[in-house]
């Protein structure tokens, strides 16, 4: 069975076609500029030489056309026809209160999606423009949503809940859903599988980290926490986002500054994190050479990164009365060795010892604690689409 992976962005869509037989990528590929001059196709087939088409693309539905004539195309294609196709997943950032577990797309899902737009703003509408234009193209094979926030459903009440009247929980559903939840689902059950950990009981802490930033807490394979909120706002420090604030902050940044609400949101989103602190990049690569030049802030800014971390680590721990294994992922956690070292050594109370050689290691799964470390520590690449294919399979097969 061949399943496409879509993920659709305000004007991107990123895609995968993947043969279940083996979990092999047959093809992947980026359409860039989505309703903007300069539209682009990048595809690239496996086994063969990637293909690039500057085309216009006046909407998603442009765009995923373009990806279905790609698929087919007797020179760089890799399938014959899009009938190998046997399912669409696609990964949707907010399903609010309503899913907790991927669905087979049909009228009342869509409508769900909708009613999320503001919860998801920029995704959301981007999502479900996905997948009815791959209900356009390809009629009749089913489209699956597997949502973002789906993982931190299982989460209880007093890890969600926020300590405001209760009357906008019930009116608006204001409550902490977490994100990246497809990556923390996938991880959390590779290292309970790497690890010979107790799938029932396994208390695992995943820090997916890259220039968007999240760590969750499972037992058993079931979030119990999650650092993400109500928005990607919350939490660690980011790229760009300031992660926790007191929003007393906010008030007093406006009073000063002459600024709204929506002005300093942007500011929280777009202006903080690694780039507000460090005055460099958002790119932690680029604020690392500062701090190596000498750069204070640049110093500063990786030492609050860490720091963040480090804080909800050890409160996961507690909230969880232990842990059995840590999991360092996404494109910093994956391959920043002095990273996950900064951050062991903050937490070598919990019985934490670090094998400094096995943690030169770049996206690739290693354990890489020492075989007497009381926690297991490992690095544990994400693969998000083939979660999302595997989702989309076992609904459908």
């Amino acid at each position: 069975m061949k399943i496409l992976v879509i993920n659709c962005g305000s004007s991107s869509l990123k895609y995968q076609l993947i043969d279940m037989e083996n979990e092999s990528v047959m093809a992947k590929g980026l359409c860039e500029r989505i309703g903007i001059e300069g539209s682009v196709l990048t595809h690239k087939p496996t086994g063969k030489d990637k293909y690039v088409l500057e085309k216009a693309m006046a909407d998603h539905k442009v765009a995923v056309q373009l990806v279905m004539d790609a698929l087919v195309d007797p020179e760089h294609g890799v399938i014959k026809s899009t009938d190998e196709i046997s399912a669409v997943g696609h990964r949707v950032l907010h399903g609010g209160q309503v899913y907790s577990d991927s669905i087979i797309v049909n009228d009342d899902v869509k409508k769900v999606i909708r009613d999320c737009f503001d919860l998801g703003p920029l995704h959301n509408p981007a999502n479900l423009i996905g997948i009815e234009a791959c209900e356009a193209a390809m009629p009749g094979v089913p489209n699956v949503a597997v949502f973002d926030t789906a993982f931190g459903q299982s989460m209880p009440e007093k890890a969600y809940m926020y300590a405001i009247p209760y009357e906008y929980y019930e009116k608006y559903g204001i409550r902490r859903y977490g994100f990246h939840g497809t990556s923390h689902r996938f991880v959390s059950g590779e290292a309970i599988k790497f690890a010979g950990l107790d799938p029932k009981t396994a208390k695992v802490i995943v820090c997916h980290l890259g220039n968007g930033a999240s760590i969750s807490a499972s037992i058993g394979g079931k979030c119990v926490d999650t650092s993400m909120g109500l928005t990607p706002l919350e939490g660690l420090v980011m790229g760009t986002r300031s992660g926790d604030v007191d929003p007393a902050v906010l008030q007093y940044i406006c009073n000063k500054e002459g600024k709204d609400v929506n002005e300093m949101l942007d500011i929280l989103n777009k202006k903080s994190g690694l780039l507000g602190l460090s005055g460099v990049s958002s790119d932690c690569r680029d604020v690392q050479t500062a701090q190596r030049e000498g750069n204070k802030r640049a110093d500063m800014a990786l030492k609050c990164f860490d720091y963040r971390i480090i804080k909800y680590i050890g409160a996961y721990a507690a909230a969880m009365n232990g842990v059995d294994a840590i999991a360092f992922t996404a494109g910093i956690g994956e391959n920043d060795a002095d990273i996950r070292k900064s951050i062991c050594d903050g937490i070598t109370y919990l019985g934490i010892s670090i094998d400094e050689e096995a943690n030169k290691v770049r996206g690739e799964k290693r354990m890489i604690s020492t075989a007497d470390s009381k926690v297991k520590v490992m690095v544990m690449p994400t693969d998000e689409e083939l979660a999302i294919a595997r989702e989309t399979l076992a609904l459908v097969k």
